[in-house]
């Protein structure tokens, strides 16, 4: 199974689309999947159903640091991490036509969720959201790359 189908099956298992990347790169990094999925629970929905930054990149993004980051605060450090991500997330929005939620979600007629309540996942909330082939991308995108730099082989 790849990551990108690994992130899919988290996701269509209840998980946010967030937790769904970057635990299906947990056996890269030094956390656990259940430390990855408490820290990534906030991103979900665009950080905490906003619809803001899709959660999809944001676990992409967070994946990234985890695998290829240093600890060091050096701009050096943070200019090699953000030029990543940058890339990282041009590449979502080429693909995807935005890192916005709202906007991948646009026809979808979702508002901003006052209150946090996520809406139960039946089949008729699968039909109307594109957020699995979205989490998959992510996950595709960022395995891919990694590959290209030699992160994992």
């Amino acid at each position: 199974m790849t990551r990108a189908e690994r992130a899919k099956e988290y996701f269509l298992q209840g998980y946010a689309c967030s937790q769904a990347v970057a635990m299906a790169f947990e056996d890269l990094t030094s956390v656990s999947k259940e430390e990855i999925a408490k820290s990534m629970l906030p991103f979900g929905g665009g950080l905490g159903r906003l619809r803001l930054t899709c959660g999809a990149v944001s676990g992409m993004a967070a994946a990234y640091g985890m695998i290829c980051a240093k600890s060091e605060n050096t701009p050096e450090n943070k200019k090699l991490t953000y030029a990543a991500v940058q890339r990282l997330c041009g590449e979502f929005q080429r693909e995807n036509g935005s890192l916005i939620c709202a906007d991948l979600l646009s026809g979808q007629n979702l508002q901003v969720a006052v209150g946090g309540v996520a809406e139960e996942r039946t089949q008729e909330y699968y039909k109307k959201r594109p957020c699995a082939e979205l989490v998959y991308h992510a996950a595709e995108i960022l395995e891919k790359y990694l590959r290209e730099t030699g992160a994992i082989v």
